[in-house]
C-alpha cells in the first residue's frame, strides 16, 4: 500500500481511539492519538499549577516539549523527556486537556508535530479537528458519533472496570460540557469535515465499525 492518511474525528466516548488502533493494526500503519498530546500538555499544567488564561499558556509554550515515539507498535508520549503514558489517562488530566485545547497557540504547537508525522508516514490519526484542520487532505475522513447517554455509559463502565466510582449523571454532565467546549471553541472546533463519512456507533460493536471503515478503505 502506498502512503495513506486516515482522519477520524468525533466527540468524547464515540470510540475513536479504540477503533483507530484496530484500523492501524489491520493496515500495519501507525496510530497517532492526538488527544494524548493534549493530555500531556494538560498534565504539565496540573503539575505546575498553570493558570488557564492565554498569557500564562503562551508563557510556558517554550518550556513544554511533547514528542511521540513508537515502540513495538505502541505510541509513547514524551513530555520533557519523560514517558507519561501512565499519567495522562487520569480523569482530571482529561478535563484539563479539553480546557487547554481551546487555546489557539496550544493547538498550533501540537498540530505542527501531528502534520510532520503524517507527512512522513502512513497514519491513522484521531482527534477533534483532524479532517477539518490537521489533515484536510486525508485520503479518508471518518466522523464517529454516538448519543450522549451511550457515551456516558461507556465511560461509566470503563471507570467501574478500573475500580473507580463516579456517578453516571456527573459523567454525562462532564461529557456534555466537553462537547460544548469542543464544538464552540473559536479555533478549529469539532465538526464533521467536508467529505467525511459519518458513522453512529451507538448500536454498533467496535468490530462492526472497524469492518465498515476497512471496507471504505478498499474503495480508495
Amino acid at each position: 500500500m502506498s502512503k495513506i492518511n486516515i482522519a477520524i474525528d468525533g466527540p468524547a466516548g464515540a470510540g475513536k481511539s479504540t477503533i483507530a488502533k484496530k484500523i492501524a493494526k489491520a493496515l500495519e500503519i501507525i496510530y497517532v492519538d492526538t488527544g494524548a498530546m493534549y493530555r500531556a500538555f494538560g498534565l504539565y499544567c496540573i503539575r505546575n499549577q498553570i493558570a488557564l488564561d492565554e498569557k500564562s499558556l503562551i508563557d510556558i509554550l517554550d518550556d513544554i516539549h511533547i514528542g511521540i515515539r513508537f515502540e513495538n507498535g505502541e505510541q509513547q508520549v514524551i513530555l520533557n523527556n519523560e514517558v507519561v503514558n501512565a499519567f495522562i489517562r487520569d480523569e482530571a488530566v482529561g478535563k484539563m486537556a479539553s480546557k487547554v485545547s481551546a487555546f489557539k497557540q496550544v493547538r498550533l504547537k501540537l498540530v505542527n508535530l501531528q502534520q510532520k508525522l503524517a507527512e512522513k508516514k502512513s497514519v491513522v490519526m484521531d482527534g477533534r479537528d483532524i479532517g477539518t484542520y490537521v489533515l484536510p487532505h486525508a485520503d479518508l475522513k471518518i466522523y464517529l458519533t454516538a448519543s450522549v447517554d451511550v457515551r456516558a455509559k461507556r465511560r461509566f463502565d470503563q471507570l467501574q472496570r478500573k475500580g473507580i466510582h463516579q456517578e453516571y449523571e456527573a459523567i454525562k454532565e462532564d461529557i456534555t460540557k466537553r462537547d460544548y467546549r469542543d464544538m464552540n471553541r473559536a479555533f478549529a472546533p469539532l465538526k464533521k469535515a467536508d467529505g467525511a463519512v459519518e458513522i453512529d456507533t451507538s448500536v454498533l460493536t467496535i468490530d462492526e465499525v472497524v469492518d465498515k471503515i476497512l471496507q471504505l478503505i478498499k474503495t480508495l
